[in-house]
């Protein structure tokens, strides 16, 4: 199995487009058609977590943060230690991947896994995207229709939520003449022809357009296919950013936090005080999530676990919602299982006897000092 092999399975759970806009997801160092042996999954690349991935013949290493964030205006091998890294990953012949924002922003990501982690359920996102999909429709000849909207699911048009393969599909008839240079499938050129055709609508992801028109058009045997391509404002019930469920018991304030301390190994908790009530529905995003206070708050949140809160912040949820800076290494960490899960799923299908290991060294760069 190929690097490359892997990567595209995890795009396909974890499409790089979803990313925020300023992100630098993907590829940061090496060469993905390399034959892959085992994989190191860690949320930030340190020389000792390198060191640890060499020692278990990882060549594959797979960062939530990316290496690469920054364009790097030179690599000074002597003082800079990203570049130091960069140079033995080169040397070994080590390939570094970053999935960050469209890990985060995607189901079973980083924050659905924090939802997970601290017990709840019905989870969904706290916030869906929006305005990142299209409506393809496309008129087909009625023998070809199978052909054609396979083509276009196998491409990644027609997913809504939990189901694939969505269209709408309409009889009618369609009509043309071709001139004198045309090649018509159906009919003569020259000629006007009637055709029984069906209007097929599908939706699909921004970032999937130019392949799924591409293998809609190679699909088609018309020799110019005539179809339109609509911009949606739906809100994408594929993506989003946090996450929200239920406690399947209510606790305290008081419990809830020692809750949160001792599933995210969290030694110390920020918080501002909330209604007073028991806390039942929980938002959570892992990472830095401040600005999806007003949509927890929305949805009716008891409380909302994140990181990197500022003082302000806290002042403007006060006696609204319990608003907890759990740690922002310790409101991600955990994701890195669902990932191994993930890629396990793909190794094991293939009968592959790759491992994938966790970083067990902590990349936390926050310490704390107790007097």
């Amino acid at each position: 199995m190929t690097k490359r092999a892997l990567i595209k399975y995890l795009e396909k759970n974890y499409p790089k487009g979803v990313a925020w806009e300023k992100d630098n997801v993907g590829l940061q160092v090496g060469n993905l058609n390399n034959k892959l042996q085992n994989v190191f999954l860690t949320l930030d690349l340190d020389m000792q977590g390198l060191d640890i991935a060499i020692s278990k013949n990882c060549n594959l290493i797979i960062t939530h943060h990316p290496l690469i964030f920054s364009p790097i205006k030179k690599i000074d091998l002597e003082s800079d230690p990203k570049a130091q890294i960069i140079e033995k990953c080169i040397k070994k012949n080590i390939t570094v991947y970053s999935a960050h924002t469209n890990f985060d922003f995607s189901v079973n990501g980083v924050s659905f896994a924090l939802a997970q982690k601290l017990g709840l359920t019905d989870i969904q996102f706290l916030e869906n995207t929006s305005g990142d999909r299209y409506k393809l429709t496309v008129f087909v000849p009625g023998l070809f229709i199978d052909k054609v909207s396979e083509a276009i699911f196998e491409a990644g048009g027609g997913r809504i939520g939990n189901y694939k393969k969505c269209s709408y599909r309409v009889n009618g008839t369609g009509t043309f003449e071709g001139s004198e240079k045309s090649n018509p499938q159906i009919g003569s050129k020259e000629k006007l022809e009637q055709v029984e055709e069906v209007k097929l609508e599908v939706i699909l992801d921004k970032w999937n357009l130019t392949t799924v028109v591409s293998e809609m058009i190679s699909a088609h045997p018309y020799e110019e296919p005539a179809y339109d391509i609509y911009p949606i404002e739906n809100e994408n019930v594929n993506y989003g950013y946090g996450a929200i469920g239920i406690l399947n018991t209510p606790l305290s304030e008081k419990e809830f936090l020692k809750l949160i301390s001792v599933l995210l190994k969290a030694k110390n908790l920020r918080f501002s005080s909330g209604t007073g009530r028991k806390i039942k529905r929980v938002a959570v995003c892992g990472g830095s999530g401040v600005q999806y206070l007003n949509a927890a708050i929305r949805n009716g949140a008891d409380a909302y676990v994140t990181a990197d809160i500022k003082y302000h912040d806290f002042q403007a949820a006060d006696k609204k919602i319990m608003f907890i800076d759990a740690g922002h290494y310790e409101t991600e960490i955990h994701s890195l299982s669902v990932l191994k899960n993930q890629l396990s799923v793909f190794v094991n299908n293939n009968n592959s006897r790759i491992g994938i290991i966790i970083n067990s060294v902590s990349t936390n760069p926050v310490k704390f000092y107790n007097n």
